[in-house]
């Protein structure tokens, strides 16, 4: 029997560690997605983020002790570099949380006509410090977006009730036009609650190769089928991206295992996705 060299056990334990906290993250990010399947896809993907830090957070210092590395200070020093930029940056960032929660919260969008205390006008931008609007005598009024977690804010918009929008953050490897599809198909479950005048539509905002930011829109019939239908469609939204992950990861799979086989010697063609 081969005897392991003392000197070498502190690496095999860090090594096991970092496996450990691989499994452990795994499944921290299956069972938030187990918790809040119900929420806003968004806020649980980022909720999953943040789930994933912090079990790799502990895991790193604990496979750091293995070595015999001292990590006390290298904590206090992380500890406080975040509190002092935390105090440094307290306005803009709360101005930019305070943005990232009105996106999926607060009842109005572009174009809404909207009163925040004493101030009143249509909203032309919305960034991450401020929300500006344009009042009625033509000036311009920037209100920083904190003001909407501290203030009741009146949307003017005539049956603004009937609009519910969902913002949606895709992976990359995931098909944006099978997305859409099988969206469609599931909010056809739901023509009951929704007017059927106005179909729903998806609506890009950003793309690129790590993900694609989008907007559902659908109309309701009534006030009170917003939350049910919000409700449904975050539900069926969060299990289709979990759909569309999978099939990404097969058809990766499967593409990994055709460049294994010799090339083919037929004519290709491109699809409709294609470039």
């Amino acid at each position: 029997m081969v005897e392991i060299p003392t000197f070498l056990w502190p690496v095999i334990f860090f090594g096991v560690i970092l496996g450990l906290t691989w499994l452990f993250s795994y499944l921290a990010e299956l069972a938030i997605w187990g918790i809040m399947r119900q929420s806003n896809p968004q806020i649980t993907v980022a909720a999953q983020r943040l789930g994933v830090v912090i079990v790799w957070l502990v895991g790193t210092v604990l496979a750091v002790q293995e070595l015999g590395v001292s990590v006390d200070i290298l904590l206090l020093v992380i500890a406080l570099l975040g509190a002092a930029a935390i105090i440094a940056l307290r306005q803009p960032l709360e101005n930019f949380g305070a943005k990232y929660f009105a996106d999926l919260y607060a009842p109005f969008k572009l174009g809404d006509t909207i009163r925040l205390g004493d101030q009143t006008g249509r909203v032309i931008e919305i960034n991450a410090m401020s929300t500006v609007i344009l009042s009625e005598d033509d000036r311009l009024v920037g209100l920083p977006n904190s003001l909407f977690l501290r203030q009741s804010v009146v949307n003017l918009t005539p049956q603004a009730w009937k609009e519910v929008t969902v913002p949606i953050t895709l992976p990359g490897s995931v098909d944006l036009a099978t997305y859409e599809s099988d969206m469609l198909k599931v909010l056809s479950r739901l023509r009951v609650r929704l007017d059927r005048r106005y179909p729903p539509v998806f609506t890009v905002r950003s793309r690129s190769a790590q993900s694609t930011d989008l907007v559902l829109t659908v109309m309701v019939r009534r006030p009170e089928d917003r939350e049910p239908v919000l409700a449904e469609v975050n539900l069926r939204l969060t299990e289709a991206i979990e759909k569309a992950r999978s099939g990404g990861a097969r058809a990766s799979s499967e593409g990994g295992s055709d460049r294994a086989r010799p090339p083919s010697t037929e004519p290709a063609s491109v699809g409709r996705n294609g470039p």
